[in-house]
């Protein structure tokens, strides 16, 4: 029997990235895994990536973290779970006197409000877990990236108060640095692996962040009955670096 047989997990978020690699890993711990995000076509993929992977079947949600009604529309219906990981975020960045404020509107929007209402409405059982994503902005601030700095540190609050709150769910907030996942596809291939390496070389890790890694601190906050009101770093050292 492995740790999270027949376990209800539900992962927003799930189609790529740390949220697939989460809910791989959770599947192959024997969770009965639920992946939700805003396109079928991926989450459709992913899902079939982790049956063949796992030999387990993956139920999938289409669900937009930023549509107040739909979240609350989708949560209503579903569940409960026993995990509960939340890492869907789109968060437009830049300096804060040149990110048009609409942009940071939405960057808001999405991944502290979006984590809030899902927190709000998801219903989990005694025991259970919810894991929140923020980054390690919240300590090493970017001239670049004000915003998500103050974001990431929001949620990471929002994740100590509702382990008061909603105890004894436990609550925590896996905080990663910079990890390997579709975000920088958008990069050239060759400017985006100049920055992995200039990043590795800074970094005590002397590597990149993988998503499997930021999965591996979520199993281990989901599975630890002991800890709640925490905020795990898996960023290499790059907050002390």
């Amino acid at each position: 029997m492995t740790r999270l047989d027949k376990q209800a997990v539900l992962v927003v978020g799930g189609s790529s990235g740390i949220g697939a690699a989460t809910a791989r890993l959770f599947a192959q711990e024997g969770a009965q895994v639920t992946i939700a995000a805003r396109s079928q076509e991926k989450l459709a993929k992913v899902a079939d990536e982790i049956r063949q992977a796992t030999g387990r079947d993956v139920s999938t949600a289409v669900l937009d973290i930023t549509d107040d009604a739909g979240v609350e529309r989708y949560l209503a219906g579903a569940g409960p779970f026993d995990h509960v990981m939340i890492s869907a975020a789109q968060t437009p960045t830049g300096p804060a006197r040149q990110l048009p404020l609409d942009d940071a509107r939405k960057a808001m929007d999405s991944k502290f409000w979006g984590a809030y209402k899902v927190a709000r409405a998801v219903r989990i059982n005694q025991g259970g877990s919810l894991t929140f994503v923020s980054g390690y902005l919240a300590v090493r601030p970017n001239k670049n990236s004000v915003l998500q700095g103050a974001i990431n540190a929001a949620v990471e609050a929002l994740g100590r108060g509702l382990a008061l709150e909603l105890s004894p769910v436990r609550v925590n907030t896996v905080s990663p640095g910079t990890i390997q996942t579709p975000l920088w596809d958008q990069m050239d291939a060759g400017a985006r692996q100049a920055m992995f390496d200039a990043a590795a070389a800074k970094l005590p890790a002397r590597r990149i962040g993988q998503p499997e890694d930021v999965a591996q601190a979520v199993l281990y906050l989901a599975t630890n009955g002991y800890a709640t009101g925490s905020t795990v770093l898996v960023d290499g050292g790059g907050t002390i670096a």
